[in-house]
């Protein structure tokens, strides 16, 4: 959410930003309920003394005095309750209409319509160039008996699947490494709870806007989460937290869900696009300051690229534009995976900074040492990895001829030593 002050300074930006992320809000409504709110709420005020000041005076009236006093404060009750009613009436669409305003993004962020045309920062490692006829990974997953689509569809539908021996084996490997990888530079492991209420996914911004990719428990009005970032952003949600907290860096692995709504015949062949996945997730949560967002940034876009390197997976790193980002995003890197059988670079990981756009939505803030005052925090989240997606590029660029795959140096202690996956 966005500060109403800033928005009363430079309609004009927020306007624009709404038109650069495809997000229709209406700025000119918003700020026209606001001027009434404002006023009827200065006339409250106003009303409040003056009963105060009349209900004093009262006891010392007698007469028509008292009278006229009586019948003064009787008007200014009637006006009191009119203007009570018209901010009861005005509120809800206020409010709706502030969670509709898109953050700006920051002046480095390429303008464009969609992903067609996000930027190439850099290309990380080798594309492989193969001496044989390579299989996709669900050719692969056939071969050795690791994945099956067509049970996985029979019992939960389309875009589901199951892995099986040492299919899920490397599976866990690639959740388990990267959990790892980041516990060891600090982050604060957790385990997190799937099931959200609204106020969580309000708090950070997947509401509204994403209810169609969600599954809604309305019997118990409840959300699975699509991600550990919001239950790892919104845990200390409506506190003020001691600024020698910051910052809290947190990591998490869950499943997630999504119904992918919208998404009718595309990415519909193999592990793409499916309803529930694995996901490391790390979430940052910093003090109110640009360039300390801007330092995290790029640590959590390192850390994610360090497990890709580890993988030894090529890449590459876009900076996402304007039409690509979400509602509350400044600034979204992508990394993106070479995949053989898609033959092209597929997004696997997304790094995103909000400023303070989640944290005053879930009114998350600390106390600022020097000035005393309440400030919102920062926040940023990145995933850390994300499976089966990520056993796409793994098991297409690690094969043999033969189709056996080779294990990754760093997750053989995660598999009792394997190193090569073969058909049994």
């Amino acid at each position: 959410m966005i500060d109403i002050k800033e928005i009363r300074e430079d309609p004009q930006r927020y306007k624009e930003a709404g038109l650069a992320k495809h997000f229709d809000v209406d700025i000119d409504r918003l700020l026209e309920i606001d001027s009434i709110l404002r006023k009827a709420k200065n006339h409250l005020q106003e009303i409040s003394t003056s009963k105060n000041r009349i209900g004093k005076s009262i006891p010392n009236l007698s007469g028509d005095q008292k009278e006229a006093a009586l019948s003064q404060l009787a008007e200014l009750k009637t006006q009191e309750a009119e203007y009570d009613k018209q901010i009861k009436s005005l509120e809800p669409e206020f409010d709706e209409l502030m969670q509709q305003v898109a953050q700006p993004a920051d002046k480095d962020v390429p303008l464009g319509k969609d992903d067609t045309e996000n930027i190439e920062i850099r290309t990380e490692g080798e594309i492989r160039q193969f001496d044989f006829k390579p299989k996709d990974h669900v050719q692969l997953g056939q071969i050795l008996d690791i994945i099956d689509i067509e049970r996985g569809v029979k019992l939960a539908g389309t875009r589901n699947y199951m892995l099986k021996g040492d299919g899920a084996l490397l599976h866990w490997a690639v959740l388990r490494f990267a959990m790892d990888y980041m516990t060891e530079r600090g982050y604060v492991p957790m385990s997190v709870p799937l099931l959200m209420k609204d106020e969580a996914m309000r708090g950070t911004g997947y509401y509204p806007g994403a209810e169609e990719q969600t599954y809604r428990m309305e019997k118990d009005q409840l959300n699975l989460a699509g991600t550990a970032e919001v239950p790892l952003t919104a845990y200390r949600m409506g506190e003020i937290v001691k600024a020698e907290e910051l910052p809290m860096k947190f990591v998490a692995m869950s499943s997630c869900f999504r119904r992918e709504a919208g998404a009718a015949g595309k990415d519909t062949y193999g592990l793409y696009r499916i309803h529930q996945f694995d996901k490391v997730e790390q979430v940052i949560v910093c003090e109110n300051d640009a360039e300390q967002s801007r330092a995290f940034h790029d640590e959590i876009l390192a850390n994610s690229e360090a497990v890709m390197q580890a993988l030894e997976l090529p890449y590459r790193v876009v900076n996402v534009c304007t039409g690509d980002l979400g509602r509350g995003q400044a600034k979204k890197y992508d990394i993106e995976a070479w995949m053989p059988s898609r033959e092209n670079y597929c997004e696997t990981h997304s790094a995103s900074k909000f400023y303070d756009f989640q944290a005053r939505r879930m009114n998350l803030r600390y106390k600022d040492p020097e000035t005393t005052k309440n400030l919102f925090c920062h926040t940023l989240n990145n995933t850390v990895i994300a499976s089966p997606r990520i056993l796409i590029p793994l098991l297409e660029l690690h094969q043999n001829a033969d189709g056996s795959v080779n294990v990754p140096q760093v997750l053989r202690p995660y598999m009792n030593g394997m190193e090569l996956i073969k058909k049994k």
